[in-house]
């Protein structure tokens, strides 16, 4: 899995959400994004993104979403 695409693709999602006037639901809406539609690895791996050196990649959107929804966007270890 290339990191640096799944990075490229959480930028692109906060993007679109960066426009909205109201900020929570902007941030809401990128996890639910995130959430709904990306599989449990590619979340994992994005939010590993968010703890390494890489963490300057992601738009400032995207790691506040990303930090504010931690818990829904982990996926079960099962």
């Amino acid at each position: 899995m290339d990191n640096q695409n799944l990075i490229d693709m959480a930028n692109r999602i906060g993007d679109f959400f960066e426009s909205m006037p109201d900020r929570e639901e902007a941030l809401a809406g990128v996890a639910d994004h995130i959430r709904r539609f990306w599989e449990p690895r590619m979340r994992r791996a994005l939010l590993a993104a968010l703890d390494t050196s890489n963490e300057g990649t992601l738009c400032q959107i995207v790691q506040e979403a990303l930090a504010g929804h931690r818990a829904e966007l982990t996926p079960d270890q099962t």
